[in-house]
């Protein structure tokens, strides 16, 4: 008789520079070089210039449940962004804005003052001392390609550097750049 198994889903704190993916290609590390798990999947993307929380599972449903956008689980993303947000960008994004390919859906958009504690990126973030940066907070409940980066430039306010802090119910808690935690009860 076969027992039930309970799927596998995995924490990751994807650091700069490391594709969704376990095979290196060009310049960009995979994530082999930190999982050594047979079995485990990506569930959802992350771009190698993009840091912060990647799930991985073994079971398919739940891969579908996480990445699909028509089941709705919001990501939240720390952004921090060339020059001061004003009133007017922060509801535009809470509102939708226009991209290229449509309008997004509304996000919840707000300043992260103080900032979040994050680590210290290789290579770090460029910085202009005649231009000042912030962070925003941004959660989305979609997932296009660098969707979070168009509409930060879309009010006017260039990503420097971005960092995903949470997949629905799921954070980055407990997790330094380049490691791995097994959710219990996956």
């Amino acid at each position: 008789m076969n027992l039930p198994t309970s799927s596998r889903l995995i924490r990751f704190n994807k650091p700069y520079g490391v594709l969704s993916q376990f095979t290196p290609e060009g310049r960009w590390r995979g994530l082999k070089d930190f999982i050594d798990l047979p079995g485990v999947y990506v569930a959802g993307r992350l771009d190698a210039d993009s840091e912060g929380l990647l799930l991985l599972t073994d079971d398919g449903k739940l891969q579908a449940r996480i990445s699909d956008p028509r089941f709705k689980m919001e990501k939240t993303y720390w952004v921090q962004v060339e020059g001061v947000p004003t009133e007017e960008a922060l509801a535009a994004l809470r509102s939708g804005v226009q991209l290229n390919d449509g309008p997004t859906r509304p996000a919840r958009a707000r300043l992260l003052d103080p900032p979040p504690a994050v680590w210290h990126r290789e290579p770090p973030i460029r910085e202009r001392k005649s231009i000042p940066t912030a962070w925003l907070e941004l959660a989305i409940s979609e997932g296009r390609n660098r969707q979070v980066r168009r509409m930060t430039a879309a009010v006017g306010l260039p990503t420097l550097r971005l960092v995903r802090a949470a997949i629905g119910p799921y954070t980055l808690d407990g997790l330094a750049p380049g490691t791995w935690l097994e959710q219990p009860g996956g």
